[in-house]
């Protein structure tokens, strides 16, 4: 069952993350809405994918992070992987498996240790792949697809979790523009449906099209509001010097650049 939109789907509290001596998360508190979907941005080394791998449990970190109501540390492997989708930045993969097998890891939680597919394990891929337009070259080797065609099998792995929550970090990587209008359509099909999706973006015009905003810089929440506030795009502007103005224009919030 889907959390409703009023509860948090995650919580941090005095969230600290250090890489040897040097800080990269400063103590962030964060909670964000289940339901809904959530961009973080930033300029490079604000701590923005640190942090999305820390609310994952995917860094070492100090402080506590609670996922749908319960402590993250109190999650099996498992249950995490069932609840939490993660799509990292420039992730590797085994490039000898298929589009199709690359997919069908997004199931593992599902599945019993060494069992086979089940026949809703192929339901499900068969949609994520479809979702993602990468259905067409499922029997292709990762290796032999494109940089976009790779990004989208590996979303169609996040999906096929049918995970609660999604994480992305970068996903519009090596996507073109029309791609980057389907990973948006996608994402507010599975707001729609009561899932919550947290992204990290540097595409700061299509993070505008979220619900909240996190702003971030040096290791600190600067802002956290909604996108349509304009506290929220003041603290956008700021962050990147003034150097972008938040505008709309046919009825869609876009970031400019200011020369």
């Amino acid at each position: 069952m889907m959390a409703s939109a009023h509860s948090i789907a995650l919580c941090a509290e005095n969230l600290r993350v250090s890489l040897g001596n040097s800080p990269i998360l400063k103590g962030v508190s964060l909670r964000l809405k289940a339901g809904q979907w959530t961009s973080i941005v930033g300029p490079n080394g604000a701590g923005k994918s640190t942090l999305l791998k820390a609310v994952a449990g995917l860094l070492p970190h100090s402080g506590q992070v609670s996922l749908l109501g319960q402590a993250l540390g109190n999650y099996s492997g498992k249950s995490r992987a069932l609840a939490l989708s993660w799509l990292g930045q420039n992730e590797t993969g085994a490039d000898d498996l298929t589009a199709y097998d690359v997919a069908m890891l997004g199931r593992l939680p599902h599945q019993a240790w060494l069992a086979a597919p089940s026949v809703a394990d192929h339901a499900a891929v068969e949609q994520a792949l479809r979702a993602t337009q990468a259905w067409d070259w499922r029997d292709r080797p990762l290796g032999q697809l494109s940089g976009g065609e790779r990004q989208r099998v590996l979303l169609a792995r996040a999906l096929a979790v049918q995970a609660q929550v999604l994480l992305m970090d970068e996903p519009l990587a090596n996507l073109d523009p029309p791609h980057q209008a389907d990973w948006l359509l996608l994402v507010r099909a599975l707001v729609g449906a009561g899932h919550t999706v947290v992204s990290v973006l540097h595409e700061v015009s299509i993070a505008l099209q979220a619900d909240d905003m996190v702003v971030m810089a040096d290791g600190l929440v600067l802002h956290h509001g909604t996108c349509d506030d304009v506290a929220t795009h003041a603290a956008l502007e700021q962050v990147f010097d003034h150097r972008v103005a938040v505008r709309v224009l046919d009825g869609q919030r876009v970031a400019l650049p200011k020369v």
